[in-house]
């Protein structure tokens, strides 16, 4: 009898604690939902009847959105990457990338630092933008020469990118030129030999940053050329970063060390997409225009309007019909 009864308590623990499991298990899985989401443009209308905002992936091709009355593209975002030059003020490198999570692309597009805006300011180039308003002043001033919106910013300053550099363990990296320069003012000694080599974040931090050498010998298409080797460093961050599988561990690391309006939830989900887009959904390019553009009395880089709206509807335009060259603000010395 004592056996039976002492059975019976074990079975009713057991159903209680199976019972228990599965509720914390279902409520596990409801925050998980709820807090790994797509990410929302502050712009964005609310979707469609049937459609949900939460929705951890994307399921069809469907425009259940719309931004300032235009049709959108669903889960399609644009995002401006800024790394910050403390010393000198500015936004040293601007990249805007569109994330299309159902075409499973990522399109890369940098905009040169000298880039020409139409402007009456006491300089017109687009880094001048960060010195004088910050983030915000920069991403509208992208978006009104361009003509589309900038959804999101991920920005990081120098300190920042040598630290997450060395958190993936560094990158192995072909150097594409020798390079030898010396700033005693900043205290910066870049003196590499081309050629293939493992970069830990200080050492990354000065082959990126690097323009010339102290003889004035350097990149042949200048700021141009360095845009082309900043763009190979950060092919070879994301094939490492892209077999990286603790996708939330990494998000955390990245919130440590950048600022940005996008949440934890939303870079975990951004994650878990790009792992399934991999490197061949990965493409750079570069605004079409003439470095060696002078106006107002100061060289610039001047966009070619016509390959620039080609390039912004291939790369960038998130909205379902083209951008027009009406819709861009783009200043013709």
């Amino acid at each position: 009898m004592k056996t039976k009864k002492s059975m019976q308590k074990r079975l009713e623990k057991l159903a209680v604690f199976a019972l228990a499991f599965l509720f914390l298990s279902t409520a596990a899985t409801a925050t998980l939902k709820y807090l790994i989401r797509a990410p929302e443009p502050v712009q964005a209308a609310p979707t469609l009847e049937g459609e949900s905002a939460l929705q951890t992936s994307p399921t069809d091709v469907q425009d259940v959105f719309s931004s300032n009355g235009r049709a959108r593209k669903q889960y399609c975002y644009t995002i401006l990457l800024s790394g910050l030059d403390n010393d000198n003020g500015g936004s040293d490198t601007n990249i805007l990338m569109r994330f299309d999570a159902i075409h499973k692309q990522i399109c890369l597009v940098s905009l040169p630092r000298d880039t020409l805006l139409n402007h009456s300011w006491r300089s017109n180039k687009l880094n001048y933008a960060y010195a004088s308003g910050g983030t915000e002043l920069l991403r509208s001033e992208i978006a009104n020469l361009l003509g589309i919106p900038v959804d999101f910013h991920v920005t990081v300053d120098l300190k920042g990118f040598i630290s997450l550099v060395d958190q993936i363990g560094g990158v192995d990296f072909e150097i594409p030129v020798n390079m030898d320069y010396d700033d005693p003012y900043q205290d910066l000694h870049i003196h590499y030999a081309k050629g293939l080599r493992h970069l830990n974040g200080q050492q990354a931090m000065e082959v990126v940053r690097w323009r010339k050498n102290n003889d004035g010998t350097g990149y042949a298409t200048a700021d141009i050329g360095r845009i082309g080797t900043q763009q190979a460093f950060l092919t070879a961050v994301a094939k490492q970063l892209l077999s990286v599988k603790n996708v939330p561990a990494m998000a955390e690391v990245f919130l440590k060390y950048v600022k940005t309006d996008l949440k934890l939830g939303n870079l975990v989900w951004l994650g878990n997409e790009a792992l399934g887009i991999g490197m061949e959904g990965v493409s750079f390019y570069t605004l079409p225009g003439d470095g060696a553009g002078w106006y107002k009395g100061e060289s610039v880089y001047a966009l070619d309007p016509e390959a620039t709206l080609a390039l912004v509807n291939e790369a960038l335009n998130p909205y379902v019909d083209p951008i027009t060259i009406e819709d861009m603000d783009i200043c013709i010395p």
